[in-house]
């Protein structure tokens, strides 16, 4: 059972949804009727609004026990409770008819679709308890006792797998009006066989690459059919964020835009859907709403996964959940402007012989002092970011002679050849045949600028690296060779850290970055064609500031030589001089895009995506 806060923060989230899908809608246009002066005129507004809400009907596709179903029902009898408050006043408190014939709203206006039996009777139990709990209130607000007895109507709930009935069956499109609820959310990692074949059974007329969605994304093209139906229904789902970033993006909407014409009517960004029911984590998801016919747009904005939304009116949401132009990222295998290319670093698989840390490497140095020019200091993520020391073999190019006359390096060569050819992977077995080198090896031989694969969403600025090629980078990171300070200036700017954070995928809400989705999508600025107001790239004398003040980032880094970076970049305790360089940085970076200042975030993103676009389509 539900703990009460757990069922409020239930109930609050619910209500995220169906307001701008149709609640507020519905209230402003009660107010306005409300506000006529002439009795007649408003009497009659008012019956038709009731008659309006008694026709209205509501549809969840995945209802579980119920919820979304109960709550809407719920404020639409408050809607409708209202409505005969009005009539009784407009009419100088005189019903004029029999008051049980002033309700019209029923349960018998609900639909659902459950795949389990259990929970399909509760759902339909459920909707007569809160009929029940509405007639109460009715009764206490007009002083007469009203019942709905015997029980003559009935939400629809069928119990059924939501993905393999034709929705039609359950309730006609032509008659439906609103499609919501919480589906289930399911990566490829965990689906089932049955899961599995759903999600080929809704796709395989539309993608190839439908795989890498969430199992959640087969509602959304079950409601887009419907609504070719019925162009006038309007959807609205709450879903993993993981279906508003990444690669499931482009593969999701492309079908959403080019083959049903959908747009998005309202949506809420990344937040935390808590529960304090016992042992129960949260999940971060986001709420959109969409249809073919949109008129005005609301976007919900989040500080914070937990914090409360800001509201904003954007001419048009796309698809990253920000205003902006309908453009999909795709995964790129190269940059779309002229920069380096970045690599993943190198994997060593090799059950820890390969890496060890100090005290491990010094034991090593002790007994074989010649093996110091094969040791080198290697960066994983948590190392990078945790300020954590670690070594790694690195026998590129080793003299055999010389390897010989290290027996302890040579013993850890051989337990990596030993691990791999026992490996149920057949490149990992092929990797034994080389033992002392990495798996996958990517070398790189300059200045490089470090990005960690994973980071927390809750700093202001991610932290990137610069370092020399004695650092070599593990399969964790990424790293961007032949960088200058002013690639590493550009990386570490708010222009690239806000479009990292509206284009990448997530883990949970950590920001999993990805060089073919986030880097190589990167809009540069003044690289491959001009924007007005726009300096070119040859401004040399801007790009040396932005090189100083890439310099002055890592300068002031050094001055706190006892800090993590995750010291140094957590939000509540970032030092004034750091977080003053970055702002330094970002103003030089933006200077460079555009002559006009940016404001907020989603001013910033905006512009990014509008470049992005430019580029793209040349």
């Amino acid at each position: 059972r539900r703990s009460l806060g757990a069922h409020y923060t239930e109930e609050k989230n619910i209500l995220k949804t169906i307001k701008p899908l149709f609640l507020d809608e519905l209230s402003k246009e009660l107010a306005t009727i409300s506000a006529i002066k002439t009795p007649a005129q408003k009497f009659q507004k008012l019956n038709a609004f009731q008659t309006k809400l008694a026709s209205l009907t509501f549809f969840d596709p995945a209802c579980g026990c119920g919820n979304f179903l109960v709550i809407t029902y719920r404020e639409i009898r408050k809607l409708e409770l209202k409505t005969l408050q009005e009539i009784h006043k407009n009419n100088g408190g005189q019903m004029g008819i029999a008051i049980e014939m002033f309700c019209k709203v029923n349960v018998n206006q609900f639909y659902g679709i459950e795949i389990e039996e259990f929970p399909a009777k509760i759902a339909q139990t459920a909707m007569w308890l809160m009929d029940h709990q509405m007639n109460q209130e009715f009764s206490r607000t007009f002083g007469e006792y009203y019942a709905r007895l015997p029980l003559k109507n009935t939400a629809e709930i069928v119990h059924d797998n939501a993905l393999r009935i034709d929705w039609n069956e359950v309730i006609p499109a032509a008659s439906l009006n609103y499609i919501l609820g919480n589906p289930p959310f399911k990566g490829k990692q965990v689906r089932n066989d049955e899961q599995k074949a759903d999600m080929d059974l809704i796709f395989k007329s539309y993608s190839k690459t439908f795989g890498i969605l969430d199992y959640v994304t087969c509602w959304y093209i079950k409601a887009a059919e419907m609504s070719q139906i019925n162009p006038k229904i309007q959807t609205a789902f709450v879903s993993t964020n993981s279906i508003s970033q990444g690669e499931q993006v482009g593969a999701l909407w492309q079908i959403l835009f080019e083959k049903f014409q959908m747009k998005i009517k309202f949506a809420h960004q990344t937040f935390a859907w808590s529960s304090e029911a016992k042992g129960k984590a949260n999940v971060f998801c986001v709420i959109i709403g969409f249809a073919k016919e949109v008129s005005q747009r609301r976007l919900f904005c989040y500080e914070t996964v937990k914090s409360d939304p800001t509201e904003i009116s954007p001419s048009n949401i796309n698809p990253y959940l920000v205003g902006g132009a309908d453009i999909l990222i795709s995964a790129k295998s190269k940059p779309i402007c002229n920069v380096p290319e970045m690599y993943y670093g190198s994997k060593p698989v090799d059950d820890g012989n390969l890496l060890f840390d100090s005290e491990t490497k010094n034991n090593i140095l002790r007994n074989e002092p010649l093996a110091e020019k094969y040791i080198k200091p290697v960066l994983g993520a948590k190392e990078f970011i945790e300020g954590k020391q670690r070594w790694g073999l690195w026998l590129v190019d080793a003299n055999p002679s010389e390897l010989k006359q290290l027996p302890l390096v040579m013993e850890r060569v051989k337990k990596v050849k030993k691990f791999r050819l026992l490996s149920t992977k057949l490149p990992t077995r092929e990797a034994s045949n080389k033992p002392t080198l990495f798996a996958e090896l990517r070398v790189v031989n300059t200045n490089f600028v470090l990005i960690p694969s994973v980071s927390s969403e809750n700093r202001d600025y991610i932290p990137f690296g610069y370092f020399n090629p004695e650092y070599k980078v593990l399969n964790s990171c990424f790293a961007l060779g032949n960088a200058s300070l002013y690639h590493f200036g550009l990386i570490n700017s708010q222009m690239h850290n806000v479009w990292t954070k509206f284009v990448c995928g997530r883990l949970e809400g950590r920001l999993r970055y990805s060089n073919t989705i986030v880097y190589n999508n990167f809009p540069w600025p003044g690289v491959g064609g001009e924007v007005p107001n726009q300096p070119e790239l040859k401004n040399e004398k801007l790009k040396a500031k932005i090189e100083e003040l890439a310099q002055n980032i890592l300068d002031t880094r050094a001055k706190y030589p006892d800090c993590s970076l995750a010291d140094l970049y957590d939000a509540n305790a970032m030092p004034t001089d750091l977080r003053k360089a970055h702002q330094e940085l970002d103003k030089a970076v933006e200077r460079a895009y555009r002559k006009e200042a940016f404001k907020p975030d989603t001013e910033r993103v905006e512009f990014l995506f509008a470049r992005h676009r430019e580029l793209v389509q040349g």
